[in-house]
């Protein structure tokens, strides 16, 4: 995908917040010129029950433009507004995706296995997310396991995923998430990063990223409450050329 950003080169901005801006002070002010989500033009949402009722009207109206859905959890949870939140979207012209979030517990073939039982093949659905992240408040399972263990069932998860589904599925990853396990690996997939507390570069360093969460407090029409907010990285013609190319 095309690197363009508006008003500054971006590629300029990552090497410059990847070096340890107290031995560079010159990068401080390269640091407020680094994007803010208001400079991307295609943003979205992800939901899930905890959402409630969307009004996926209201949504489109107001300017969402993709949503990744959460779909199921594990092996044998199935988020219980899926099935709704799936119809309702593709109703309303909303472009949706679904996301498994990953259950450290249960083998990556039980978790693929069920979510290809709940997630249909749709051709004109966005890619399919695994949801990578620890889950240190679990109640059932807070198991952290080797980092070749983990890469070992990611690349099940997604190589089966992109079989079934026709698509190379996005990776969902968190900071601490992508220190201890991705960082270098799975550059062959879109990765999605939550950076809630600044641009993404400042965390992730030299990590190519496709979508960017950028907070959990979020307003949008049609949801009542909170909602995770995300920016599509680069232009609307990227973004074109990203939905037709999984299409």
């Amino acid at each position: 995908m095309p690197w363009t950003i508006p008003a500054m080169n971006h590629m300029a901005r990552r090497l410059c917040a990847a070096l340890l801006v107290v031995l560079l002070p010159g990068c401080a002010l390269m640091q407020s010129a680094l994007p803010v989500p208001e400079d991307f033009p295609v943003h979205g949402i992800d939901v899930s029950y905890f959402q409630g009722t969307v009004d996926w009207d209201a949504v489109r109206a107001g300017g969402v433009q993709f949503a990744w859905i959460k779909a199921t959890e594990g092996g044998d949870r199935e988020d219980p507004s899926f099935v709704r939140n799936w119809a309702e979207a593709e109703r309303a012209g909303v472009l949706r995706g679904a996301y498994h979030f990953y259950y450290f517990c249960r083998s990556a073939a039980d978790q693929i296995a069920w979510f290809k039982t709940h997630v249909p093949v749709e051709r004109g659905a966005l890619p399919p997310v695994l949801d990578m992240e620890w889950n240190s408040t679990s109640p059932t399972c807070r198991k952290r396991p080797p980092k070749a263990e983990v890469h070992a069932a990611m690349r099940e998860f997604l190589t089966e995923a992109e079989r079934h589904y026709g698509k190379r599925p996005v990776i969902y990853t968190t900071v601490d998430f992508h220190r201890d396990v991705m960082d270098g690996a799975f550059t062959d997939y879109p990765v999605w990063v939550r950076s809630t507390a600044g641009h993404p570069s400042l965390r992730y360093g030299g990590r190519r990223w496709h979508f960017w969460q950028y907070t959990a407090t979020g307003r949008v029409p049609g949801v009542s409450g909170n909602v995770d907010r995300n920016a599509f990285f680069g232009t609307a013609a990227d973004w074109r050329k990203f939905v037709s190319a999984e299409n």
